[in-house]
């Protein structure tokens, strides 16, 4: 059957990827898939001295209608569950981050915009629910309940006694055997009965009790699959529900996926892959091995990630400690004392959360990888205009860069269809976006996005710009030169793009010529077709420059880069308002908008970017300017807008603004509002009343906190730019990572630095600052130096 003129062919993708020299990084892109049977560690990784310092704990389950407030999560960066750790009932809900219903979406609609529902766009979706139901273990019969997150080791726990009888079970999601695991223990003569039960979440008729599979109406196949094992009792099958009886201990494995495949010239489908059947692969396999082997080979992987980083805020008290997380949640609300051993490990929870959810598959979406039912809102996609690159902030700050490769690679397996979307659609006369020069090239994205290449709700021209300088912060960190390579085709092409839609103008009074973006959106309030908005113009800024170091760094595309360069001096850049005061946001001296408006579009030039810096290198009336602008949006608003608030004022090296904004979201989540749940996922008040989980200020809180603790760009390293009083008698924080290519180790007393031991992970120079004082490190790759005398 042939294609519509409108229509992408698979030829069409195929010819764009090789074009854009994407061929060879396809074909290594991450799947569901088989793989060789890992290493097993023979005995066990040593753990924290402290280790009461990486544990979370609560004193109830989680109730089965509120689980993404209350359950636990799971992941192995693609496979994840909430868990209630219900004693009588144990339930897990099942993702796979590519459970996605929805396709490219590629018929826009009468505005010249995208669709943007489940049917076409699409959504992100549960793949399967376990429950585990336990004979006579209901928690009206049990005492001492208590659960445990051990961040450390990434395990949840949850333990009860029962007629003098003490139960324990742990779960985790191995990266390893790609499974996630149930382990049920018990000391005292103790025993387990009861059944298991593993059923689809999209109306499949279940044949059988240990798999089932079944095909989305796009096309997705998925399936999983469940088995377990028992010593002391008996598991047997009895139709759709496995059996266990009197059985001392009780292992129970699952695995789940889909045939995705990240490669758009074969429509995002792998054909030859039965997920049902690998699954079933995967949990036999899993099944040989101990429970004891298992688990030692999932915590050798995992602390492999999370041991990168240790960090301390100092001391809380021994009334602190003897609380349970949620107790302390609101007794930091309630009590004007700093905890500041929960602040470390509401940090630390953040990169738990990061290894779980974004390994070897698709990015972190809105949801992060955890569901409570088949309707998110905002179909949990990829938001393109602050959410996904807020979930990225923290991974390179915080010793996880491996984990930044999810999103790396998604990008470069969506660029086929981005770009030829972008060529086909853009310029459809409909779109109160398209190029008034008529010209169109390279690529953009809309305001959200699928695993498909598709785009929903309203095109976003600088999209492409923000995603570009959030993968070259990446490369500014690890200086990896595989890295740079993937990603330099995305440079070029959202520099083609921008090359072809900038306008010419005169500033008013003047006869000096500027090139401003065309009509455009300051996400998301304001005009619809403004020129020039500041959003716009700090982004194509950076995105010109990292361009040119790119092109300059890889020996590419000379002529080229000489021609960016051009356009990027004559690019206008925002000034003081003499109406109000701020940064303008509009190429007007009139506030267009919303003051106390969530985003903080205008100040991308100060977080994340760094053209605006207090140091002197930037002029007063601009810093001075985007202070005011930041000072009336307020210190109230969502999570991720607090955190990107506490950001912003980390660089301007305000600390008590900045932690202030870090104890706001910190606030327990009542009735739906604003802040922390009792899972510690941040809520957000879609409307009073109602509250839903969205996860980029599980990381954008983090990031401030580290960039209040270190700021760095190529070449400059600043110790403790805003260390709040709260934080301030002692701490330490060891693996913080440093722009340029190096990682540092820094404690501190009393406000100041005591040591600070820099190494090179690849970077050459860089100056190490504290105040006033600053010292030029000089390192090869792999040494590192100890600098004891900043503080003079």
């Amino acid at each position: 059957m042939g294609t519509s003129p409108n229509e992408p062919s698979r030829r069409t993708l195929l010819s764009l990827a090789t074009t854009a020299g994407l061929t060879a990084a396809l074909g290594t892109l991450p799947a569901f898939t088989a793989s060789a049977a890992p290493d097993r560690p023979a005995a066990g990784v040593p753990l924290p001295a402290d280790a009461s310092r990486h544990r979370l704990w609560w004193q109830a389950p989680g109730d089965e209608g509120s689980l993404i407030e209350q359950g636990l999560p799971v992941g192995n960066g693609r496979i994840g569950a909430l868990a209630s750790n219900d004693p009588g009932r144990e339930l897990l809900l099942i993702t796979d981050a590519t459970m996605w219903t929805g396709g490219l979406n590629d018929t826009l609609d009468q505005d010249g915009q995208f669709p943007y529902g489940r049917s076409d766009f699409g959504s992100f979706t549960l793949l399967a629910k376990l429950t585990v139901d336990i004979l006579d273990h209901d928690l009206g019969a049990v005492g001492g309940y208590r659960r445990t997150l051990d961040l450390a080791q990434g395990l949840v726990t949850s333990s009860y006694v029962r007629s003098g009888v003490t139960y324990r079970r742990e779960m985790y999601a191995s990266h390893p055997d790609d499974v996630i695991v149930l382990h049920f223990t018990q000391s005292g003569g103790g025993h387990y009965t009861g059944s298991l039960t593993l059923t689809g979440t999209h109306g499949e008729t279940p044949t059988a009790a240990e798999s089932f599979g079944a095909t989305l109406p796009n096309g997705l196949r998925y399936g999983a699959a469940l088995k377990a094992g028992g010593s002391g009792g008996k598991v047997t099958v009895h139709g759709t529900r496995i059996d266990f009886s009197g059985c001392k201990d009780l292992t129970v494995v699952v695995s789940a996926g889909t045939n995705y495949a990240p490669d758009a010239g074969a429509g995002f489908r792998d054909p030859a892959l039965d997920p049902e059947r690998l699954a079933r692969t995967k949990v036999r396999a899993a099944c040989a091995v101990s429970a004891d082997a298992l688990r030692r080979t999932h915590v050798a992987d995992y602390r492999a990630l999370y041991g990168r980083l240790d960090l301390s805020l100092g001391p809380s008290t021994a009334a602190q400690r003897e609380l349970d997380t949620w107790e302390r949640l609101h007794a930091r609300t309630r009590d004007p004392e700093p905890d500041p051993e929960l602040e470390a490990a509401y940090l630390q929870f953040g990169r738990y959360l990061m290894i779980c959810g974004s390994r070897d598959s698709l990015p972190l979406n809105l949801q992060g990888l955890w569901l409570d039912g088949n309707d998110p809102d905002w179909m949990g996609d990829y938001h393109t205009d602050i959410n996904i690159q807020m979930n990225y902030w923290m991974a390179d700050r915080t010793g996880l860069s491996s984990c930044f490769d999810a999103l790396t690679d998604y990008c470069v397996a969506q660029l086929p269809s981005w770009t030829d979307t972008t060529r086909r659609l853009f310029n459809d006369p409909r779109n109160r976006y398209r190029n008034s020069t008529g010209e169109n090239a390279g690529w953009t994205v809309a305001i959200s996005t699928n695993p498909y290449g598709g785009g929903g709700w309203w095109w976003h021209p600088a999209g492409n710009a923000w995603l570009c300088t959030t993968l070259w912060e990446h490369y500014e960190y690890t200086g990896s030169r595989e890295h740079l390579t993937k990603i330099y085709p995305l440079l070029k092409g959202a520099c083609e793009f921008w090359a072809a839609r900038l306008l010419t103008t005169t500033l008013p009074g003047t006869s000096k010529e500027v090139l401003v973006a065309d009509s455009d959106w300051s996400p998301e309030h304001g005009p619809l077709d403004a020129k020039g908005i500041t959003y716009a113009q700090e982004l194509v800024w950076a995105l010109f420059g990292y361009y040119c170091t790119a092109a300059a760094e890889l020996r590419k595309d000379t002529d080229y880069a000489d021609r960016i360069a051009a356009l990027r001096r004559r690019l206008y850049l925002p000034r003081v308002s003499p109406t109000t005061g701020w940064l303008e946001e509009w190429m007007s001296p009139d506030n267009l908008g919303e003051t106390t408006h969530r985003h903080l579009s205008p100040l991308v030039g100060l977080f994340p970017g760094d053209r605006i810096r207090p140091d002197g290198s930037t002029p007063a009336e601009i810093v001075a300017g985007a202070t005011a602008l930041l000072t009336a949006r307020g210190m109230e608003s969502f999570g991720w807008a607090n955190a990107w608030r506490s950001l912003c004022w980390a660089r301007l090296k305000d600390a008590d603004k900045a932690y202030q904004l870090i104890v706001n979201n910190l606030r327990p989540s009542t009735d739906g509002s604003n802040g922390t749940a009792f899972n510690l996922f941040d809520i957000y008040e879609v409307e009073r009343g109602r509250g839903i989980f969205q996860i980029d200020a599980n990381f954008g809180t983090p990031a401030a906190m580290v960039e209040m603790l270190l700021y760095s760009r190529p070449g400059h390293i600043e110790l403790l730019p805003a260390l709040p009083d709260a934080w301030a008698a002692s701490g330490f924080v060891k693996g913080v990572s440093a722009r340029g290519g190096f990682e540092v180790d820094l404690s501190w007393r009393d406000g100041k630095p005591t040591e600070a031991r820099v190494r090179s992970v690849g970077g050459r120079t860089t100056t190490v600052a504290y105040g006033d004082e600053s010292r030029t490190v000089t390192l090869k790759p792999g040494a590192s130096v100890t600098l004891k005398d900043l503080a003079r």
